[in-house]
């Protein structure tokens, strides 16, 4: 890996405070709190030193949500290691989901803010394509967890079913559910006692629906779980800890 001159380094280093001030400022006080005028009085740069890095406050979520994507697909990538049986690997996958949300609380509210259309629209290609590589990244590793199952002869996808179809169903199920259990504080009182639980029982009868062997009847995916969370990702789950 190439050395960074002194000149790099202290652009990454502005970015970077850029970033971090914006982070903040977008979880305190949402999108229309945040502006181009707030973060430059905040990291104490002139105007034109933040508009040479990021055209707008827009291109700065998407560098955000650039951000958020890697810590993401980290967390996946070491979840696809877990070792074990294609579903088993994917249930790991689902612990990867699951501390993502309850531990970096920030990086999942960007990951909701970018989804408005007004804000994509105002950000620059060039960012746009590096948010889709991150992407791409992403579901690569789920998809070929997928593939790997298919391969093994765990699973048999209907002809009209890619494994990245399959894949955007379980994103949706996830990131459709925790956008709803971040907004809403009375769950509870429609009857959902434990919505990590539903999510997971959701999935796993989704992939029983699917015939992805072993079914939820044939093993205890819940003691899968609790392996990959304190094993694979037995740091993490003390962060977990110390929060309670």
């Amino acid at each position: 890996m190439p050395t960074l001159s002194r000149k790099q380094r202290e652009i990454q280093d502005r970015e970077a405070q850029i970033l971090s001030v914006a982070r903040e400022m977008l979880l305190k006080d949402g999108y229309l709190g945040m502006s181009m005028d707030r973060i430059a009085e905040a990291v104490e740069y002139g105007k034109g030193t933040v508009y040479r890095h990021f055209p707008n406050k827009e291109d700065i979520i998407l560098a955000l949500a650039v951000e958020t994507q890697k810590k993401r697909t980290a967390l996946f990538q070491r979840a696809s290691l877990f070792r074990g049986a294609s579903r088993e690997r994917l249930t790991a996958v689902g612990v990867a989901c699951e501390l993502f949300v309850r531990l970096y609380t920030s990086h999942f509210h960007v990951e909701q803010v970018v989804r408005l259309s007004s804000i994509w629209e105002k950000t620059s290609e060039k960012r746009q394509n590096v948010l889709r590589t991150c992407e791409q990244a992403c579901m690569g590793i789920v998809s070929g967890i997928v593939r790997d199952a298919v391969s093994q002869g765990d699973l048999t996808l209907p002809e009209d079913i890619t494994p990245e179809d399959m894949v955007f169903g379980m994103w949706a199920i996830n990131f459709g559910s925790f956008s709803i259990m971040s907004t809403s504080g009375s769950l509870d009182e429609i009857g959902i006692e434990d919505p990590t639980l539903a999510i997971r029982g959701c999935i796993n009868h989704m992939l029983d629906g699917f015939g992805w062997r072993l079914l939820s009847t044939e093993h205890d995916y819940e003691a899968v779980f609790e392996k990959a969370l304190t094993e694979t990702f037995a740091d993490e789950h003390q962060q977990l800890l110390a929060q309670q």
